[in-house]
C-alpha cells in the first residue's frame, strides 16, 4: 500500500511540477498548495469517503443494501450476514470498506429514487408538459434596475389577477440550521408566510425545499391556474427537472407529483421561475431574504443528515487536515513565502478551481513560473545557488549585497523598482512586482 501512495505522490509532483514550471528541488508539498493539488494521501480519503455514501444509490433489493440497511426490501430476520447481527467485539474486530458504508449509511437520510415513477421515459413532466413550463433568467449583461423593472411588470400584472399566485422563497444557514422561508402572495388575500428549520442539510438542498413548500402552498388554493416562482437559485429550480440521478431526487418528485396534478386539472395551468439576485434587493424577494437572516438556532438533538452535507462534510474535514498540516509542518519547506490576500489574510489553501495563488498568475506560463519559483525560493538566485550549487557564483550583481538572496531582491536590490515593503505583502502587490521586473526570478541569461 505504501508503495503505491508513494507512486502516486511521485505522479502528482510531476503534474505539479509541469503546472507551474517549478524546479524539480521544490518541496512537494509546497508546489502541491500552488497548483491546488491536495496531497494524494487526503485525496484517497476524500475519495473513500465518498465511495462509503455511494449505497445510497443502489436499488433497495441490491446485496449491499441487504447487508447494511435493515429496512431493506430483502432483510429478514434469518439474514445472518446482515452486520446488525455481529457483536460489540466482532465490529470491533472488522476493518473493512463495508462497515463504514454501513455507518454513514444509517446516519443520512435517503436522497435518491432513481426508479420513481415522476423519472420513468415518457411519463416525466418534461415529456408531457414541458410547454407549461418556463424559465426566466436575468440578463447578465444588462443592469440591476432592468431586472427590477422586470419583476416589478410582473408584480404588477400578477396582483390583479385573482388565478396567479407569486412565491419568493429564500433560505440561510447559520451553525448548521437551515432556515427556509416562501411567501405567497396572491391577489385579494392575506400573505401566506411558511417557515422551515431543519439541520445539517447543505444550500441547495434547502433552497430547493423553500421552493417545494410555496409550491404546495399554492397548489392547495381553489382556482389558482398560474403560479410565478421568484428564488436567487434559478439553477436549483432546474434540478426539479433535471433527467440525471443526483441527490435532491426526493424532493423533485414530490414537487414533480404535485405539478403533475396541478397540469393534469386544466390545461392552461403554468408555472414560471423567476431568477432574483439577492444583491438586487427587488421588495418581495428582499423581505423573505431579510427574514430568513433573522434567525439563529442551535442544534439540541442529534439527528441525520443529509447525503450532499455527509459529502460536504468530509471533504471539509480533509481541507481542514491539510491546512493545518501546511502551517504546522516543515513540508512546505523553510523558505516558503507566505502572502496575503486582499483582505491582509494569509492565504489559506483551497482546491476550488486551482487555489487563489493560479487565480492570480496563472494566466501567464513565464509569471506563473517566476512566482512559484520565488514563493518557494528555489528560483536561479545566488541563494539557491550556493545551497545546490555552491561552485556557482552567488554574489548579487548590484555589489553591495555579497549573497544574492530573495529579501534582498525584494526590499533592497536596486536592480529593481520598489514596489515591495513590509507592510504589502500581499499577493497582488507580489505580482505586481514580478511583472513590474521582469528580470527578478529568472535566469541571468535572460535579463535585458
Amino acid at each position: 500500500m505504501m508503495y503505491h501512495l508513494k507512486a502516486l505522490g511521485k505522479m502528482q509532483r510531476r503534474a505539479a511540477i509541469w503546472i507551474l514550471g517549478a524546479f524539480k528541488t521544490s518541496p512537494s508539498y509546497s508546489i502541491e498548495a500552488i497548483a491546488g493539488l491536495v496531497p494524494i494521501k487526503l485525496h484517497l480519503q476524500k475519495l473513500g469517503g465518498r465511495s462509503q455514501l455511494q449505497a445510497h444509490k443502489l436499488l433497495p433489493n441490491h446485496l449491499v443494501c441487504s447487508l447494511i440497511d435493515p429496512q431493506s426490501s430483502v432483510f429478514t430476520s434469518q439474514n445472518l450476514i446482515h452486520l446488525n447481527f455481529l457483536t460489540n467485539q466482532q465490529h470491533s474486530l472488522i476493518k473493512s470498506h463495508l462497515v463504514d458504508m454501513a455507518n454513514r449509511f444509517n446516519k443520512s437520510f435517503p436522497s435518491f429514487i432513481p426508479l420513481h415513477s415522476e423519472f420513468s421515459p415518457g411519463l416525466r413532466i418534461i415529456d408531457n408538459f414541458s410547454d407549461h413550463i418556463l424559465f426566466n433568467i436575468c440578463d447578465k449583461e444588462k443592469d440591476n434596475k432592468h431586472c427590477a423593472h422586470q419583476l416589478d411588470k410582473l408584480a404588477l400584472e400578477s396582483s390583479s389577477s385573482s388565478f396567479t399566485a407569486i412565491i419568493a422563497s429564500d433560505a440561510s444557514i447559520k451553525n448548521d440550521v437551515a432556515t427556509f422561508i416562501s411567501h405567497t402572495h396572491t391577489y385579494n388575500r392575506p400573505i401566506i408566510k411558511t417557515i422551515y428549520h431543519t439541520v445539517y442539510v447543505t444550500s441547495t438542498e434547502v433552497e430547493l425545499f423553500a421552493i417545494r413548500c410555496g409550491i404546495n402552498q399554492v397548489l392547495n388554493l381553489d382556482n389558482m391556474s398560474k403560479v410565478i416562482v421568484i428564488t436567487d437559485s434559478i439553477h436549483m429550480a432546474r434540478k426539479i427537472f433535471e433527467l440525471s440521478v443526483h441527490p435532491y431526487q426526493v424532493q423533485s418528485a414530490a414537487i414533480l407529483s404535485d405539478l403533475r396534478k396541478f397540469f393534469m386539472h386544466h390545461e392552461n395551468n403554468f408555472i414560471e421561475f423567476w431568477e432574483c439576485s439577492s444583491c438586487l434587493k427587488w421588495h418581495l424577494h428582499n423581505e423573505v431574504d431579510k427574514e430568513t437572516k433573522t434567525f439563529n438556532l442551535i442544534p439540541l438533538f442529534l439527528c441525520k443528515i443529509s447525503w450532499d452535507f455527509s459529502k460536504k462534510s468530509k471533504s471539509n474535514a480533509i481541507l481542514k487536515v491539510w491546512k493545518m498540516t501546511f502551517q504546522a509542518s516543515n513540508l512546505k519547506g523553510n523558505q516558503f513565502l507566505d502572502l496575503l490576500d486582499d483582505d491582509n489574510n494569509i492565504i489559506e489553501l483551497s482546491y476550488v478551481k486551482g487555489g487563489l495563488w493560479l487565480k492570480t498568475f496563472g494566466h501567464s506560463n513565464s509569471l506563473c513560473a517566476r512566482a512559484t519559483r520565488a514563493i518557494t525560493n528555489h528560483t536561479p538566485i545566488g541563494e539557491y545557488r550556493l545551497a545546490f550549487f555552491p561552485g556557482k557564483e552567488f554574489k548579487c550583481l548590484c555589489g553591495i549585497y555579497p549573497i544574492e538572496s530573495r529579501r534582498h531582491i525584494l526590499h533592497e536590490c536596486g536592480r529593481f523598482n520598489g514596489y515591495w515593503n513590509l507592510r504589502r505583502d500581499s499577493l497582488s502587490h507580489f505580482v505586481m512586482f514580478l511583472v513590474t521586473n521582469p528580470g527578478a526570478s529568472t535566469f541571468p541569461d535572460i535579463l535585458v
